[in-house]
Formats: C-alpha cells, structure tokens, sequence
C-alpha cells in the first residue's frame, strides 16, 4: 500500500473513531441522500448498526414510514443549500419496529470545489435533549432570576459564579466576588462556612438545610445575616469516576425570622430572671441585701460582671461622688468606703447626668486591661453599659455592665433590660436608707 493509502486508512480509522466516541447520534449522506457515515449512538438510539446503515439511501424503508420519507429526505438534505444549522423534530422507526421522536441538527458539507457534497446530521431523543435544555434553563434561572442566592464555589473554596441575588446578600458587585477567598467576603463565620464546604467536597451535601450565621462586610460597615444554607458537590458528567468540579451554595437571608425568634426567647428569659430575682429580694429581710441579690439575678445571659455605685450624700449636689456599693460577682474587689475617683466625663458620670443609660465599647471591640483600668472597671471589659438608678424622683447612683470581647456590643434591647434592673435596685435601696439603713457596704443613699 502506498503512503497515500496509509495516510487515508489512518484518516478513515481517525475519523471512525471521533465519531464513536461522540454523545449524540450523528449520520452523513452525500449529495444523492446515500448514508456515508453512522456512529454507535446513532446504533444505540435506533438499533441499526453501521454496516446495516451505511450506502442505503435516505431512511426510506426502513427507519421512517412510508409516509414521512419523502418530507424526512427533502428537509434533510435542504441543508445542503441553506447556510447554518437546521433544527428539525422527526418520529424515525427502530430495528425491533418502535417509534421514537428525534430532535436533528443538519448542515450541509461542502466538497473542494465549493459545491454542495453533503448533508451531516446530529440527532438525539426528545426526552434527552429536552431534559438538558431544562437542565440549561434551571441553571440559568438560578442565576439570574431566583429568589435565592447562588454561588457555584470551586475546589480552592472561591466564588466562580454568583447570581445577582447572591450579590446583593454579599454586599458586592458579581464580578466583584469571582475568585476571591470567602475570608475576604466575610467579617465572621468563614471557618463555618468553609467546613462545611469543605465536609459536601469530602463527603456530598449534607441531609438537611444548614443555618450559618456570618458577619457580611458593606460599604456602610458590618452586617451580621443568617444565612439558611443548601449545598449540591458538582461532579463531572464526563469522567468515569465522579470527579469533584465544586460546590454549588444555595442560601436565603432568614435574619428577620431569627432575629424575631431570638429576641422573644430573650425577653422571656429576661422576663423569668426578673421574676426569680423578685422572688429571691422577697425573702431578704435587708432591702440592701435585696438589692445586691437582683445584681446577681441580672447578670446571667446578660454580662461577666455587674458594679453597683451609690451616691455619697455627704459630698454636696455640687461635688458628686460615687462609692462601690456591691459587685458581682464576687471575686471582683468588694464595696469600701472610698469613693470611686472617676474622672470627669465618665460613663457612670455621663449615666447620672442624662438620668438613663450609656454604652461603651473599648477601641475595636477587643478588651484592653489598660482601657479599663483607667476607668476602673475589670480588666476583661470590652462592652460596657451604665445606667442611672432612680427612685421616687431621686438619683441614688449607678449600675454598670460589663461584657467580654466574647460578647457583642450592648444595644437598645439591652438598654431597657438594664434599666429596668436598676429601677428595682434603686427601689430596694430607697427602701433601705428610708428604713435608716446603708446601701449595701456604703453611706446612706442621698439626693441627685
């Protein structure tokens, strides 16, 4: 054989495989509507084989009805003469004489000379093609129009496409996002977020719809969103074995719903701490002791530490001064009968002044001994509120709060907990100088 002829037997051999390895079912017909080409999905999709295909001359007789073969033949071998693709749906039979609806995509083949020399023509199954066209259109409903965020994160756990909804979550731009790790998307809750990434890469996606709470960076700062989370691990359709392409990330913002369900467990938590700690001053015989009973009761879910302060009466309405009345819990340094030396535009001084509440936080939210130090609060303080205590038109003092970093800062909410815990201490200890008692390890409560 010449080298022409193994050059041409090599090409033949070349070209019968690429087609044997296609996913669609794709036949050729010359000019004369003679089939020149048929693959193993073609095989598989109507029974016939190759040898049984090739060199007939269009489907008549034998893979349409008599009926359709003169429509089936013209619309395909059209394509010859028209520019593009043609789509065309066909009810084709098969070998063992059942029917089945073909979606084809035909194009004419040109010869050396430029003149129509053929027709090839790939089809596949309506249900098939259909359920990939559905496939397409799910993933890009996802990522443009659904109501939930999308996020398709790759094996190095970075965006590679965001949906506009996902976007506007996040705080940023869609392109914005691509590629960027998740630790520069998000404030808190990325090694959450990340292992469980991480665990649908290792093991798929988990049973049930996972809760994250993640802290999302803005332009107008932080902002702390529950996230209700879905995860789908994408596999390759084209490796023999599952090979891992990603995870996609399906959430939606339910930061509202919990955000009501938690602050109605935290009222009513708050509501049974202020009845037990009623219960447990009634008992007190000493309305000091009372009010140093509600300081303890209040601290629970709510703070690390509690400092009670009380006016010294012999100072003057000129020249206030507060003396550590009661502390809890205890360990902290007890009451003295020193007054505190707060410096001027002091927290507490501030409360007494405004006759209601401040908050404070040190600088970055992180506790600084020496912050703290300076105004006399416990070295572990990172958020702190002060309120003014209150009875009978009167002021009697301050009570302070004191949170840890591992806390978030004190807010509204927490405001009107505390006062309300300082209008029964200031009670208790109105009671107490009334009854020609000392507010507890400190003088007589005097006027604001």
């Amino acid at each position: 054989m010449t080298a022409s002829g193994r050059d041409e037997t090599t090409d033949d051999d070349l070209l019968a495989a690429l087609l044997d390895g296609m996913d669609a079912a794709l036949c050729a017909f010359d000019s004369d509507g003679v089939i020149t080409h048929w693959n193993r999905e073609a095989e598989r999709i109507l029974g016939w084989s190759a040898a049984e295909a090739v060199g007939r001359k269009g489907f008549e007789g034998w893979a349409v009805r008599p009926a359709d073969a003169q429509d089936v033949q013209e619309r395909l071998l059209s394509a010859q003469h028209v520019p593009g693709r043609q789509v065309h749906e066909f009810a084709l039979l098969t070998k063992d004489g059942g029917r089945v609806l073909v979606r084809t995509q035909s194009a004419g083949v040109p010869g050396a000379d430029g003149k129509p020399a053929g027709v090839y023509c790939a089809f596949s199954e309506v249900h098939a093609q259909i359920d990939l066209e559905r496939s397409i259109a799910l993933s890009e409903a996802l990522l443009e129009d659904a109501a939930w965020g999308v996020v398709l994160v790759d094996v190095d756990l970075r965006p590679a496409v965001v949906n506009a909804h996902a976007a506007r979550a996040l705080g940023a731009g869609r392109t914005a996002l691509l590629g960027r790790p998740l630790g520069e998307l998000l404030l808190q809750g990325v090694e959450e977020l990340e292992g469980a990434l991480q665990h649908v890469l290792a093991e798929g996606a988990p049973p049930a719809p996972v809760e994250l709470w993640v802290s999302v960076r803005t332009p107008e700062g932080a902002r702390r969103r529950c996230l209700r989370c879905g995860f789908l691990r994408l596999a390759s359709p084209l490796a023999e074995e599952p090979v891992p392409l990603g995870v996609g990330w399906l959430f939606q913002d339910v930061t509202e719903a919990r955000q009501a369900q938690l602050d109605t467990a935290q009222l009513r938590f708050r509501s049974h701490q202020l009845h037990r700690a009623g219960r447990a001053a009634a008992e007190c015989e000493d309305p000091a002791e009372a009010a140093a009973v509600r300081l303890d009761f209040a601290l629970a879910g709510f703070a690390e530490h509690a400092l009670l302060d009380v006016l010294d009466p012999s100072a003057g309405p000129e020249r206030r001064r507060l003396v550590r009345s009661a502390v809890s819990p205890p360990e902290l340094p007890g009451p003295g009968a020193i007054p505190v030396r707060y410096e001027a535009g002091h927290p507490a001084l501030q409360a007494l002044d405004r006759i209601g509440s401040v908050r404070t936080s040190a600088p970055r939210g992180a506790a600084d001994p020496e912050w703290a130090r300076a105004r006399h609060w416990p070295e572990g303080a990172a958020h702190v509120l002060c309120t003014v205590l209150r009875s009978r038109g009167r002021t009697l003092g301050a009570v302070t709060f004191v949170r840890g970093p591992s806390r978030a800062a004190f807010e509204g909410p927490d405001a009107a907990y505390a006062e309300e815990v300082a209008g029964r201490i200031a009670a208790d200890l109105d009671l107490a100088a009334g009854a020609g008692g000392r507010a507890p390890g400190g003088p007589p409560a005097g006027d604001g």
